[in-house]
């Protein structure tokens, strides 16, 4: 849809051009964001401590992680590679970015004041618009709609699967009742077979011996 490739680019310049700029001169985010940090640090001090010395945790390594993030996040939602990922990530970004950045109540200044509650209130913006993004399933199925549908799929083919089951063993109970069926009417017919045998053998038997007998 040409909206999407012409609105995905306008929200991605400014993280683009934002990322670019830390990381060219990081100190004036380093100075914004120490204040964040040093609180933080009050907060969680004792889990920081046991983190591996891997995981970065100075002001300066922050700044440039949370740059790059803008800039590989926004060039990709400007493409349209993975955009709601994207968008995602960039939204994330910006929560921390404005929260050490603009902090407006903390001025007393009116002019700084205003102008911090100006890019604070943009940010917002900014952050509905990512939202939005983020949701955007391009008029597909939503995840949720598709899990919940799979599970009906599931539930309908164990059904399925379970009267299939059921139908071949009443089938088989079937077959098996006839066959014992048919046995005992073979078995009975044999026995009315012997039996009219023996009541011919009887009778002949029984008319030898009348007329053997003197009358």
């Amino acid at each position: 849809m040409i909206l999407r490739r012409v609105a995905r680019p306008l929200l991605a310049a400014i993280f683009i051009s934002g990322g670019i700029e830390a990381l060219r001169n990081p100190k004036p985010h380093i100075q914004a964001a120490e204040p964040v940090l040093d609180r933080i640090d009050k907060t969680v001090g004792p889990v920081q401590d046991k983190l591996p010395d891997q995981v970065p945790t100075d002001p300066e390594s922050l700044v440039k992680i949370d740059a790059a993030i803008k800039v590989g996040a926004g060039l990709a939602l400007a493409l349209g590679k993975f955009p709601r990922l994207a968008a995602f990530l960039l939204a994330g970004s910006l929560i921390p970015t404005t929260a050490a950045g603009h902090r407006f109540w903390e001025y007393d200044d009116p002019q700084e004041r205003a102008d911090q509650q100006l890019h604070f209130f943009k940010n917002l913006g900014l952050l509905g618009g990512l939202m939005l993004a983020a949701a955007d399933t391009h008029g597909k199925p939503s995840l949720n709609w598709r899990t919940r549908r799979a599970l009906r799929l599931a539930g309908g083919s164990v059904i399925s699967t379970s009267d299939a089951v059921q139908g071949k063993l009443a089938r088989a109970a079937g077959t098996v009742q006839g066959g014992v069926q048919d046995a005992a009417g073979a078995v009975q017919g044999t026995a009315r077979q012997a039996a009219g045998a023996i009541q011919s053998a009887a009778g002949t038997v029984q008319g030898k011996a009348k007329s053997i007998i003197p009358h």
